[in-house]
């Protein structure tokens, strides 16, 4: 184990330098927006809030943020808020996004589930320095501008079962606070008590998410499906503006529809695709273009795998690399970001997440005692014990009403017991007459 995890931290440093060095490249970054100008909207960036479509950081902004139809992860509450009713295990995690021009995003979410049903919290804070000055360029004030959304999220799996898993259905209520600092008097310099609020927003917002999963070309042995498809509408609502002057619903989000999927075509390669679509709530006419953006992830080792991303929306593309290192029960993603969606000129920067699995509340362990149950059935059927072999299954579909095979297996043993039965009463009367 003190080997994986020194062999886990040179390969996240290694990658790191990789990235350092890359950002020399980055001079080209302008040629390569104007070969993109074609899908160039006018209505790119028109709407409040931002900080909604910033990535936390992470394996989420690794794989270029196309994580609609991802299930694995708890960075879900970003894309679909259904994907909590299918995780494995009860999770949580911190983030934290080195973003331009100082600003910096922190995160802390967490997500749990029990059967069927999921659910989670997250809070993110978007924030960068506000300073203030006079024109002899003293400076006369200093706070924080900042944008923080608060996210509960509740699913539900819908008639999941052992061959077809279900459908995902899934909403977040988020409550979003833009603050802005209050600002000075021109003539006497002092800060005046309260002048922020005017241009501070309150952001009042709903998602909604839908997830299926099925396998295709699936050449490797996991119950888990190897495809999943994803559907959300993101950020819908509005902002209400005009605080301590006469408030007023006229701040616009950045609502967003998205479509993706993902496929594992071999166990340590999986590939996400995604189309996003941001709408104007307030004023459709003014809605954005639409955007892409794609992810891949390669397992490296049991313990270590690299991701990378690319995302366009207009004209302005986002390209990632990310690193992600396992330990037991927890792991730490380190991704570099080349952006120019969100300045004119290529920007550079880091983020990191933490997660930490904190179990999935015995239902591992629920498993194993139902395959348990269910072979010895089948062995019991085998050596034409039914009556014996009815009751492992029954044993295994008490611990687990969805297990198909325990069900069609106790269906065929009763039918045939029924047959057993009718042939021995027609013998018996045969031979009474």
């Amino acid at each position: 184990m003190k080997e994986k995890k020194i062999l886990s931290i040179l390969l996240v440093s290694f990658f790191m330098h990789s990235v350092v060095f890359a950002l020399d490249l980055a001079g080209a970054g302008s040629d390569l927006s104007d070969a993109l100008g074609l899908g160039t909207n006018k209505n790119e960036g028109a709407t409040s809030f931002r900080s909604l479509l910033i990535p936390s950081g992470g394996r989420a902004e690794a794989l270029g943020s196309a994580c609609t139809a991802l299930c694995d992860g708890i960075s879900f509450f970003d894309y679909n808020p259904a994907v909590s009713s299918v995780l494995k295990e009860t999770e949580t995690a911190v983030y934290h996004n080195a973003w331009i021009a100082d600003s910096a995003i922190e995160t802390l979410s967490f997500t749990s589930r029990n059967g069927n049903f999921g659910y989670g919290a997250a809070l993110k804070c978007f924030y960068v320095p506000f300073s203030e000055y006079n024109i002899r360029g003293e400076r006369v004030s200093s706070a924080y501008y900042s944008e923080t959304t608060a996210v509960l999220n509740v699913s539900y799996n819908f008639l999941a079962g052992y061959y077809f898993k279900g459908i995902a259905l899934g909403a977040n209520a988020k409550v979003g606070w833009r603050n802005f600092p209050d600002y000075t008097d021109n003539k006497t310099d002092a800060v005046i008590s309260g002048s922020g609020l005017s241009q501070s927003a309150l952001a009042l917002m709903a998602d909604f998410g839908a997830l299926v999963r099925f396998n295709v070309l699936k050449k490797f042995q996991d119950r888990e499906p190897n495809l999943c498809v994803g559907f959300s509408a993101t950020s819908i609502g509005a902002a209400l503006t005009g605080f301590g002057e006469g408030v007023e619903l006229d701040d616009s989000l950045p609502s967003r529809l998205s479509l993706g999927v993902s496929w594992r075509f071999v166990r340590p390669v999986l590939i996400s695709l995604e189309a996003r679509k941001e709408i104007n709530v307030l004023s459709p006419s003014d809605s954005a273009g639409v955007g892409a953006c794609a992810g891949v992830e390669v397992r490296v080792t049991d313990f270590f795998c690299v991701q990378s991303g690319f995302l366009l929306q207009g004209s302005s593309p986002r390209i990632s690399l990310g690193g992600t290192a396992s330990f037991s029960r927890a792991s730490v993603c380190a991704c570099y970001t080349f952006d120019l969606t969100s300045s004119m000129n290529p920007v550079n920067h880091l983020s990191v997440s933490a997660r930490l699995l904190l179990g999935d509340k015995g239902r591992a362990k629920i498993q194993e005692l139902v395959d348990m149950y269910y072979i010895a059935g089948l062995r019991l059927y085998a050596q034409g014990n039914l009556d014996e072999a009815i009751r492992q299954w029954d044993m295994a579909i008490s611990l687990d009403k969805s297990f198909d095979p325990a069900l069609e297996a106790k269906s065929a043993a009763v039918r045939f017991a029924d047959a057993k039965n009718d042939i021995m009463d027609m013998q018996r009367f045969d031979v009474s007459h």
